[in-house]
């Protein structure tokens, strides 16, 4: 019995490098063999039962499996259970790629996978995660934790709950309380995908975004490119800028770096501040330049109380007035920025104008037009129409070289053609009464047509002259240097010459044709826009 305690003892005090190399000999059947002890400053056997014996290490233990190595202060492993449990200042290396530390570490040594307590990070030399436990797969490599934890990449701080690490593809899962921050901007959302390689963020599930300047996304689908500055996403996302303005369509690709976002699919942008909507099938939205434009049947909402405005053309763009460069509008940027300092609550700086090109068509249940492109701003209020302009109302219709149309609280106030303006009303079957000169004034109310003055060398009328029983009596063709008339009821009811008034009046049936219309007279209906649907055709 002597014999066999110093025999022991002797084993007990055996230098670490003698012990490891007993262990690299041992058979491969032995489990222990899997294992190697590469170095302790102490160690020892302790039998628990027939069948289990507890190998225990202490001092810089450092041990090895495969390619990967693991040290730690204290060890302990268990032969027949396959397990080891290590203590102190764990250090796991595992082939050069992937260092995880901890304060407590069991681990399998069968399934080589681990669990990690106190203290614990994991970093690929990318990004750093650290949590209070972790549950690591050394053969997939992969690394879990359920208890909370961070990762750390450069400047970029993600927190979960639950977090899945796949170190082979540098990705990771977050879900349960997702908070991403970035100097560029915060995220929140339930579930999220992270590369730390590419830094690149995808998004599968409802996802809250805001950069560093306010504004705002909403996603379900996308991804966000850190490191390039580009980003993706679908699913009818919503951005808005956080003074008023949201967009949202079916795909929105954005590259920061450009500044350039583009929107394809149902593209939606609305101002609330200045009641503007504008519907697309594309939009290019450019942030250096606070501007937009839409392609592909876009359609303008100017909305109002009652009689909202909607807009259609080949193209629109809109900026910011105070960025206006066309000569044509610096007065109009100018009178703005000195005297419009706060618009509707919001700041002048960020009154947007809004252009139209090429076949433009408006509706309003009051005023409906027609021109080739437009230039509109919430700044005066004033709808320009270049290029053909027609403007109806009631049964009038009105066309000029331009016509400006002034709008307040939203309505119809005041509409100025110069050049060539011509004013027709209908006022029964094949009976118009006409208006030309070289500028006109009307003025409306109630959203219709109330007065008109025309201004002429000269200015011309036919007028189909009726009695108090609204009977025509006679065709009045007549000139002078000024033309006032004055409606009732949607209806022209008196006609007023200043002068210099030269004029016949002809009995209704003797009135030659050439006297019933006046040069250049067009009445075009068929170019009036009937409802609002029509826009969409």
């Amino acid at each position: 019995m002597i014999r066999f305690l110093l025999a022991l003892s002797f084993l007990l005090t055996l230098s670490p490098a003698l012990v490891a190399q007993d262990t690299l000999n041992r058979p491969s059947s032995d489990s222990i063999s899997i294992v190697q002890q590469i170095h302790s400053d102490r160690l020892r056997f302790r039998k628990i039962d027939s069948v289990t014996t507890l190998q225990m290490l202490a001092g810089r233990v450092e041990l090895q499996q495969d390619n990967t190595k693991f040290y730690c202060d204290s060890a302990v492993i268990n032969q027949h259970a396959n397990i080891l449990e290590a203590f102190g200042n764990i250090h796991i290396n595992d082939a050069d790629s992937v260092h995880t530390y901890g304060q407590y570490l069991l681990y399998r040594i069968d399934s080589k996978t681990a669990v990690l307590r106190k203290k614990v990070k994991l970093t690929d030399g990318k990004g750093v995660l650290t949590t209070e436990e972790l549950n690591y797969d050394s053969k997939a490599k992969t690394g879990t934790y359920t208890t909370g934890g961070k990762i750390v990449n450069g400047k970029t701080v993600i927190t979960s709950k639950e977090a899945t690490y796949y170190s082979d593809l540098k990705d990771v899962y977050f879900k349960k309380d997702v908070q991403l921050h970035d100097p560029a901007y915060d995220l929140t959302t339930d579930s999220l995908l992270y590369n730390t390689d590419t830094k690149i963020s995808t998004f599968i599930t409802k996802t809250f975004i805001k950069d560093s300047s306010g504004a705002s996304i909403v996603t379900t689908e996308g991804f966000y490119d850190m490191q390039n500055r580009r980003a993706s996403f679908g699913k009818r996302s919503l951005v808005s800028d956080g003074k008023g303005v949201t967009v949202t369509g079916d795909d929105i690709h954005t590259d920061d770096s450009t500044g350039k976002t583009f929107i394809t699919g149902n593209a939606v942008f609305i101002d609330t501040t200045q009641k503007v909507s504008v519907l697309s099938n594309k939009m290019e939205i450019d942030k250096k330049t606070n501007s937009f434009r839409a392609t592909q049947h876009p359609l303008m909402i100017v909305q109002q109380d009652k009689d909202s405005i909607y807009i259609t053309a080949d193209s629109m763009y809109s900026a910011r007035v105070a960025d206006i460069k066309d000569a044509a509008y610096r007065d109009l940027r100018t009178d703005t920025i000195r005297s419009v300092k706060i618009v509707d609550g919001k700041d002048s700086s960020d009154i947007r104008f809004f252009q139209c090109y090429h076949h433009v068509r408006i509706f309003s249940d009051s005023l409906q037009a027609v021109c080739d492109s437009l230039f509109y701003s919430a700044a005066d209020s004033v709808f320009r129409l270049f290029t053909h302009p027609i403007v109806w109302a009631s049964n009038s219709q009105v066309t000029g070289d331009t016509i400006y149309l002034y709008t307040k609280n939203k309505k119809a106030e005041h509409i100025y053609a110069f050049e060539n303006s011509f004013v027709i009303n209908k006022s029964g079957e094949n009976m118009f009464n006409q208006i030309s000169g070289k500028t006109l004034n009307g003025y409306f109310k109630d959203g219709n047509i109330d007065y008109m003055r025309t201004k002429g060398n000269p200015a011309q009328s036919i007028y189909y002259a009726k009695d108090e029983s609204d009977a025509v009596v006679g065709v009045n063709n007549a000139s002078g240097d000024i033309i006032d008339m004055r409606f009732d009821n949607k209806e022209l009811k008196k006609v007023v010459f200043v002068r210099d008034v030269t004029g016949t009046m002809y009995p209704l049936k003797q009135t030659p044709d050439d006297k019933k219309t006046l040069r250049n007279f067009k009445w075009m209906d068929d170019k009036r826009p009937k409802t609002k649907f029509e826009l969409f055709e």
